[in-house]
């Protein structure tokens, strides 16, 4: 990987896997790119190349990679499950004709791609405990009829015209460092951010709701490790990733640990339904077994960090 460009670098995940990919691979190998709404910190902006990219405009994207002469495309643009619901034709178009323009560059180019997937892709008829890798794939959501869809575009592309394409289906992802951005997971999120802020958080999913989470340091890592990995060892294109699942008052009780006087009310809206439509937990035994892939944080190690690094944050706007 000597000239990578990532797609939706502002988004929840691209800010901090720019950062990542920029101190593993140097400053000046990684473009990020951005669409013209949305706003990008500073510091990643001016760590390095940079471009304002329309994922619907083929042509913007082919332009991109050839001038900078990309040989890795980090595809991270997308509409993610609750916005989705709400603007489901602009959730299909980005979401799918982004990821088939990116394919289409990629196919004309020898370029490779890394692409998310989801566990939005399950649904109400996949195992509910320790989901296989290999199961019934019948979503609920657009997001997730989407992310079903772009996994069987990017194994047809693969097959095919030979397009290395790979992917990880993320569970939800929890960060310190950018706020939520419109998924159904976002309460696990947004409830470390209101226990340092206001210290009591309402929680839009019942507190017995169990989802898989995972600590975005562990996000990322599982990004890089498979885009890393000897492709002569893998046998599927996309792969479960699991670390950690607990339900909402299991969080909350974490969060107590540090916080004593924390407090939560629960106060379920439609994103219930959906978080109702996916797994408990994921079996990610092939992923552990052909690439290696182990996380490192466990809900403890998760939630001190959290709460130490917001306290940080918010402690130093304070000063300001």
């Amino acid at each position: 990987m000597n000239n990578i460009l990532v797609t939706g670098a502002a988004g929840q995940i691209g800010t901090e896997l720019v950062t990542a990919l920029r101190q593993r691979y140097g400053k000046d190998a990684v473009v990020i790119a951005t669409g013209r709404r949305t706003q990008l910190p500073a510091y990643i902006k001016n760590s390095g190349p940079f471009c304002y990219l329309n994922v619907l405009d083929k042509n913007q994207i082919e332009e991109t990679a050839f001038e900078n002469n990309v040989d890795t495309i980090y595809h991270m643009a997308s509409i993610l499950s609750a916005v989705g619901e709400q603007k489901p034709q602009l959730a299909w178009d980005i979401n799918m004709n982004g990821l088939y323009n990116v394919l289409e560059v990629a196919r004309t180019y020898d370029i490779s791609v890394m692409w998310p997937s989801s566990i939005a892709a399950f649904g109400p008829d996949t195992p509910k405990v320790n989901t296989p890798n290999d199961t019934i794939l019948r979503p609920t959501t657009i997001y997730g009829v989407s992310k079903v869809a772009g996994e069987l575009l990017a194994e047809y592309y693969f097959q095919k015209f030979g397009v290395d394409v790979r992917s990880v289906r993320y569970p939800g992802i929890i960060s310190s460092e950018t706020p939520p951005g419109g998924g159904t997971t976002d309460y696990a999120v947004a409830i470390y951010y209101d226990a340092v802020q206001k210290g009591s958080y309402s929680c839009f999913v019942r507190e017995d709701t169990i989802l898989p989470m995972m600590y975005m340091p562990d996000a990322i890592k599982a990004l890089v490790d498979l885009a890393e990995a000897d492709n002569s060892r893998l046998t599927h294109r996309v792969y479960n990733i699991g670390s950690m699942s607990f339900s909402a008052g299991t969080l909350a009780e974490s969060i107590k640990e540090l916080i004593p006087d924390f407090t939560v009310k629960y106060k379920p809206d439609f994103r219930q339904e959906i978080a109702d439509s996916w797994p408990q937990s994921v079996d990610d035994s092939l992923a552990r077994s052909e690439w290696n892939w182990e996380p490192k944080y466990d809900l403890h190690k998760m939630t001190k960090e959290m709460i130490g690094k917001l306290e940080a944050k918010f402690s130093k706007d304070k000063d300001f």
